[in-house]
């Protein structure tokens, strides 16, 4: 542990916060995932104010390395780096994740199609007479001096560069009641959010459930396309640095980001239409909290100036980010 002084601006621009701080690394191994959020030994213990430094594996768990290697060699989705706890964090709190630097800890990322998964795809949840797409994997050579990986076409001589937006896919804290959440599932605590903004610039804000939070992360993307409609992004291990805080006495039920222009809120849910209104809601509550506006002023504004973000509807849940550009809203209260 490295002590360094920061100086920390919690949501968005307004008090400023300092802590005398440490820097907390721990590395992950295949041994060490976990695949539920929930209560389990803690990795390592933060303080308020500490930096993390951390590592995840891809969402196959680093096993599909080669042409050739199938589905069959991944021993579970998501594997997930966590839990750490952070001292002083209670059910009521929030914890704050500032992402400070995420950076693809390899060559290559991959992409696959999966029988029975996928918004094109015949599932559990929409079933189809028509028979399923095939298991398919395509490898994406990652040039870390142009910031890019490549998309090799299969069934055609055909190739395209694809910038970099490294983001975590899994981010999220344990759920409320001792319950256990498989690592595939987004839902009120973060979790399989498939967010892209998860990544470098963004606070992510958590309801704390249980004592010390139990912050989890891992499904690192390369880049993602709106709806990550196949079933997967490129999926790579990541480098992680972020930053925790715990914010006592305030109570949100759903996660948040924020950067210096936006405010965003997550829903997630099926069908889509509720997890757009559950965005919605949470954004409407936000603005009225804590930028002064009435709950019917806030409802009007979003109807002319907030953006919709379509994150994924492939998972058990599908999720939305609603957000607004602080531009359009009045000074924050203090």
């Amino acid at each position: 542990m490295i002590p360094i002084l920061i100086v920390l601006a919690l949501l968005g621009g307004g008090t400023q916060f300092s802590f005398a701080q440490n820097v907390v690394r721990y590395h992950v191994t295949m041994k060490d995932v976990k695949y539920v959020y929930g209560a389990a030994e803690p990795v390592a213990r933060l303080k308020s104010g500490d930096v993390l430094e951390t590592n995840t594996v891809d969402a196959f768990g680093n096993a599909i390395q080669k042409p050739g290697d199938t589905l069959n060699l991944v021993k579970g989705d998501n594997p997930l780096t966590g839990p750490f706890y952070v001292e002083g964090a209670q059910p009521g709190d929030t914890l704050a994740v500032k992402i400070l630097d995420l950076q693809v800890d390899g060559n290559q990322g991959v992409g696959a199609l999966a029988p029975g998964f996928g918004a094109l795809n015949p599932t559990n949840y929409t079933p189809m007479l028509n028979t399923s797409v095939p298991e398919k994997i395509w490898f994406y050579p990652i040039d870390h001096a142009t910031n890019t990986a490549t998309f090799k076409a299969l069934d055609s001589n055909f190739s395209v560069k694809i910038p970099l937006h490294p983001f975590f896919g899994c981010i999220g804290v344990a759920p409320a009641g001792g319950e256990a959440r498989s690592s595939i599932v987004p839902a009120e605590f973060g979790g399989n959010m498939d967010s892209p903004e998860a990544s470098v610039g963004n606070t992510v804000y958590f309801p704390v459930n249980v004592a010390g939070a139990l912050l989890y992360m891992g499904d690192g993307h390369a880049a993602m396309g709106d709806g990550e409609v196949a079933g997967t992004a490129i999926e790579v291990p990541l480098r992680a640095r972020v930053q925790v805080s715990v914010i006592k006495g305030q109570k949100i039920n759903w996660p948040r980001f924020e950067n210096d222009d936006s405010i965003m809120t997550v829903g997630a849910y099926r069908p889509l239409d509720d997890a757009l209104r559950i965005a919605f809601v949470e954004l409407v509550g936000w603005i009225r909290q804590d930028y002064g506006l009435s709950e019917m002023d806030s409802y009007e504004l979003l109807s002319k100036v907030a953006k919709i973000h379509l994150n994924e509807m492939v998972d058990p849940n599908y999720v939305v980010v609603a957000s607004v550009e602080k531009k359009y809203l009045p000074a924050k209260k203090k």
